[in-house]
């Protein structure tokens, strides 16, 4: 997957989790929970889809790999490789 098919696979989970929340203008740099109304449950829900959409095991010391939008791209991207 190229790192925008990441990208959009990351906001595709969040809009599943809160989908009340304004997806469209999410900056990469600044933390998803600083930008959206997301608690830790929402975060574990994140980590859950990962595991049930794409197989993909994220243990709780890479946790704060994935607070940016940017970071979610950069970890996900290895593991995410067609």
């Amino acid at each position: 997957m190229t790192q925008e098919e990441v990208r959009q696979v990351v906001v595709d989970i969040i809009a599943d989790i809160a989908p009340d929340e304004d997806l469209k203008n999410l900056k990469d740099d600044i933390a998803l929970r600083e930008q959206l109304e997301l608690d830790s449950m929402d975060f574990l829900d994140i980590v859950m889809e990962l595991r049930k959409k794409y197989k993909i095991e994220v243990p709780p010391e890479d946790y704060p790999k994935l607070a940016t939008l940017g970071s979610c791209v950069q970890y996900l991207s290895p593991k995410l490789v067609n």
